[in-house]
Protein backbone atom coordinates (compact mmCIF):
# COMPACT_ATOMS: atom_id res chain seq x y z
CA UNK A 1 0.00 0.00 0.00
CA UNK A 2 0.96 3.51 -1.02
CA UNK A 3 0.97 6.29 0.95
CA UNK A 4 -0.37 8.60 -2.30
CA UNK A 5 -2.81 5.95 -2.64
CA UNK A 6 -4.71 6.02 0.88
CA UNK A 7 -7.03 8.92 1.02
CA UNK A 8 -6.33 11.68 3.13
CA UNK A 9 -9.96 10.77 5.29
CA UNK A 10 -8.56 7.42 6.06
CA UNK A 11 -5.24 8.89 6.88
CA UNK A 12 -6.46 11.14 9.40
CA UNK A 13 -7.71 7.79 11.18
CA UNK A 14 -4.69 6.43 11.43
CA UNK A 15 -1.93 6.38 13.98
CA UNK A 16 1.50 8.45 13.61
CA UNK A 17 3.57 5.34 13.84
CA UNK A 18 1.55 3.32 11.32
CA UNK A 19 1.45 6.17 8.69
CA UNK A 20 5.36 5.87 9.39
CA UNK A 21 5.83 2.59 8.72
CA UNK A 22 4.30 2.55 5.50
CA UNK A 23 6.76 6.13 4.74
CA UNK A 24 9.68 3.77 5.76
CA UNK A 25 8.25 0.63 3.92
CA UNK A 26 7.89 3.14 0.47
CA UNK A 27 11.48 4.46 1.35
CA UNK A 28 13.29 1.30 1.96
CA UNK A 29 16.05 3.13 3.61
CA UNK A 30 16.76 4.52 7.30
CA UNK A 31 15.78 7.86 7.96
CA UNK A 32 16.35 10.06 11.15
CA UNK A 33 13.21 10.78 13.41
CA UNK A 34 12.83 14.74 12.13
CA UNK A 35 13.03 13.77 8.92
CA UNK A 36 10.62 10.81 9.00
CA UNK A 37 7.80 13.08 11.57
CA UNK A 38 8.23 15.83 8.98
CA UNK A 39 7.15 13.42 6.06
CA UNK A 40 4.20 12.32 8.92
CA UNK A 41 3.22 15.72 9.08
CA UNK A 42 3.24 16.38 5.17
CA UNK A 43 1.23 13.05 4.83
CA UNK A 44 -1.50 14.51 6.86
CA UNK A 45 -0.93 18.29 6.14
CA UNK A 46 -0.48 19.52 9.28
CA UNK A 47 0.71 22.79 10.52
CA UNK A 48 4.13 23.85 11.58
CA UNK A 49 4.01 24.18 15.04
CA UNK A 50 2.28 20.33 15.18
CA UNK A 51 5.86 19.10 14.31
CA UNK A 52 7.18 20.88 17.28
CA UNK A 53 4.57 19.58 19.75
CA UNK A 54 4.19 16.47 19.21
CA UNK A 55 7.55 15.19 18.16
CA UNK A 56 8.23 14.03 21.87
CA UNK A 57 5.41 11.70 21.55
CA UNK A 58 6.31 10.73 18.33
CA UNK A 59 9.79 9.18 19.24
CA UNK A 60 7.61 7.92 22.52
CA UNK A 61 5.71 6.12 20.10
CA UNK A 62 8.25 4.65 17.83
CA UNK A 63 10.25 3.37 21.05
CA UNK A 64 7.25 1.56 22.37
CA UNK A 65 6.36 -0.01 18.94
CA UNK A 66 8.17 -3.36 18.20
CA UNK A 67 7.84 -3.05 14.74
CA UNK A 68 10.88 -0.16 14.40
CA UNK A 69 14.34 0.09 15.51
CA UNK A 70 16.37 2.75 16.73
CA UNK A 71 20.25 2.53 14.60
CA UNK A 72 23.19 4.25 15.38
CA UNK A 73 23.56 8.04 15.05
CA UNK A 74 19.65 8.33 15.78
CA UNK A 75 18.54 6.58 12.50
CA UNK A 76 15.32 4.85 12.96
CA UNK A 77 14.15 1.93 10.49
CA UNK A 78 11.68 -0.89 10.25
CA UNK A 79 13.19 -3.55 12.30
CA UNK A 80 11.87 -6.50 9.30
CA UNK A 81 14.88 -4.65 7.72
CA UNK A 82 17.34 -5.91 9.86
CA UNK A 83 18.88 -9.32 10.46
CA UNK A 84 20.23 -9.57 14.20
CA UNK A 85 23.43 -11.40 14.12
CA UNK A 86 23.72 -13.46 17.06
CA UNK A 87 27.77 -14.82 17.56
CA UNK A 88 28.86 -17.15 19.76
CA UNK A 89 33.10 -17.10 20.29
CA UNK A 90 32.56 -21.55 21.27
CA UNK A 91 36.63 -20.21 22.27
CA UNK A 92 35.59 -17.76 25.15
CA UNK A 93 32.95 -19.76 26.22
CA UNK A 94 35.31 -22.81 26.75
CA UNK A 95 37.83 -20.49 28.66
CA UNK A 96 34.96 -19.62 30.88
CA UNK A 97 33.76 -23.05 31.37
CA UNK A 98 37.58 -24.03 32.09
CA UNK A 99 38.28 -21.24 34.55
CA UNK A 100 35.29 -21.92 36.41
CA UNK A 101 35.91 -25.82 36.60
CA UNK A 102 39.81 -25.24 37.75
CA UNK A 103 38.31 -22.56 40.26
CA UNK A 104 36.08 -25.56 41.49
CA UNK A 105 38.95 -28.11 41.65
CA UNK A 106 40.84 -25.25 43.94
CA UNK A 107 37.99 -24.82 46.36
CA UNK A 108 37.65 -28.62 46.92
CA UNK A 109 41.43 -28.69 47.38
CA UNK A 110 41.56 -25.69 49.76
CA UNK A 111 38.77 -27.70 51.46
CA UNK A 112 40.56 -30.86 51.54
CA UNK A 113 43.20 -28.70 53.50
CA UNK A 114 41.35 -27.32 55.76
CA UNK A 115 39.61 -30.56 57.02
CA UNK A 116 43.07 -32.09 57.76
CA UNK A 117 43.82 -28.80 59.82
CA UNK A 118 40.85 -28.73 61.90
CA UNK A 119 39.50 -31.84 62.63
CA UNK A 120 41.79 -34.51 64.42
CA UNK A 121 41.59 -37.84 62.98
CA UNK A 122 42.40 -39.62 65.83
CA UNK A 123 40.37 -40.36 68.31
CA UNK A 124 40.23 -42.15 71.55
CA UNK A 125 39.08 -45.54 70.70
CA UNK A 126 42.70 -45.77 68.96
CA UNK A 127 44.53 -45.87 72.63
CA UNK A 128 45.24 -49.07 74.28
CA UNK A 129 42.93 -49.25 77.31
CA UNK A 130 45.60 -49.15 79.51
CA UNK A 131 46.44 -45.27 78.37
CA UNK A 132 43.39 -44.31 79.42
CA UNK A 133 43.14 -45.36 82.88
CA UNK A 134 45.93 -42.35 83.92
CA UNK A 135 43.78 -39.62 81.98
CA UNK A 136 42.64 -37.14 85.00
CA UNK A 137 40.44 -34.53 83.99
CA UNK A 138 41.44 -31.39 84.95
CA UNK A 139 38.99 -27.92 85.42
CA UNK A 140 40.97 -24.92 84.48
CA UNK A 141 39.33 -22.90 86.78
CA UNK A 142 39.96 -25.37 89.87
CA UNK A 143 43.49 -25.16 88.94
CA UNK A 144 43.96 -21.54 88.90
CA UNK A 145 42.09 -21.05 92.46
CA UNK A 146 44.98 -23.53 94.00
CA UNK A 147 47.54 -22.13 93.02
Amino acid sequence: MKLNDIPKEELETMNYDDIAYIILNEESEKMKINELFKKVCEALELPENAFEEKIADFFELLTTDKRFIMLEDGYWDLREHHNPQVIIDDEEDEELINDVEEEEEEEMHEEEEEEDIFYDTDTDDDLPDDELEDLVVIDVDEEEANS
